[in-house]
């Protein structure tokens, strides 16, 4: 009888219970809301100002705007403690960078090695979970995977991006990829590694993968840009890896880049393949906020490891 009783209240609690809202989807935001964020994301407002002229542009858009803010705990597909990897932070040499010293989340695939190598690079704000979760997605796809904090030298990522975005816009830049130069450095030479390296990053992270692309020249073999910004053109003749582009469709400052690098990988030589990914956002493989595309971001994945089991062989 008492577990009847339990049973019924229950029930009665249940249906008094107001109904959640479902998440706001991509479907659900205004796109001049995801215009104001990507202002927000790449600095040139702040969260505050991001919010109130969200809130002025549309009926919801306060809600919206906090919408796409980053939740994440969606963003982990692979724990941490899944036993196809193991993860772990190391430090390492960085001369001629911010501190001289670095740090990285370095993931192997369970076995004793060697593995080809992929240097994941996070945007501009530090290696959060989302990064990490990036690198622990490639070890399980069996390569030894090197996500660097370019925040290592003051502090590492904040645990917010908000403070990530602050410190890594007042690091020198000059420097800053100087780390990342030293990190694929040393991925290529770790004793894990096959000494095949490929690259692939977001955002800032594209942009700064198509300058490794550049700078390294024979040393790296394969190179994945999510929607980064182009290398400068007088650079590109010394890109020997062979690029895989993604492009997100409303990217209007990456996207007008294009042309003229396209222009220069032809002119030499460097084999590229580029996608434009219809219905997307800039950073639609960032699965956790809204911009989030699932379908996109699955098939630009896939298409990310062929081209590194290809090139990295």
């Amino acid at each position: 009888m008492v577990e009847s009783l339990t049973l019924e209240s229950a029930a009665e609690s249940a249906a008094a219970a107001p109904t959640l809202p479902a998440p706001l989807t991509q479907a659900d935001i205004d796109q001049r809301v995801f215009d104001l964020y990507d202002e927000y994301c790449h600095g040139r407002i702040d969260r505050r100002a991001f919010l109130e002229r969200a809130a002025v542009v549309t009926v919801g858009g306060l809600a919206m705007a906090q919408a796409l803010l980053p939740r994440y705990a969606r963003a982990q597909t692979i724990s941490f403690t899944d036993p196809r990897i193991k993860a772990r932070y190391v430090t390492y040499p960085s001369p001629g960078g911010s501190s001289g010293t670095m740090r990285g989340y370095l993931v192997q695939p369970a076995g004793a090695g060697p593995f080809p190598a992929v240097l994941v690079i996070h945007e501009n704000r530090g290696l959060n979970p989302y990064i990490e979760d990036v690198a622990r997605r490639a070890a399980t796809d069996g390569f030894l995977a090197l996500a660097p904090d370019g925040l290592a030298p003051v502090g590492g990522y904040p645990g917010n991006d908000d403070d990530g975005r602050t410190l890594q816009a007042g690091l020198d830049q000059g420097k800053l990829r100087t780390d990342m130069v030293n990190s694929a450095r040393y991925l290529k030479s770790h004793a894990l590694s096959s000494g095949k390296l490929g690259a692939t990053g977001f955002c800032w992270g594209g942009g700064t993968t198509n300058f490794l692309a550049a700078t390294l020249g024979a040393d790296l073999q394969a190179a994945v840009p999510f929607y980064g910004a182009a290398a400068e053109t007088a650079a590109v003749p010394a890109i020997k890896a062979a690029l895989l582009i993604h492009f997100a469709e409303s990217d209007e400052r990456i996207n007008a880049m294009w042309p003229a690098y396209e222009a220069a990988l032809k002119a030499s030589g460097v084999r590229h393949e580029a996608h434009v990914y219809p219905g997307t956002q800039h950073g639609f493989h960032n699965n956790s906020t809204p911009r989030f595309h699932e379908a996109s971001a699955k098939l630009a994945w896939e298409r990310t490891i062929a081209h590194f089991r290809k090139h990295l062989a």
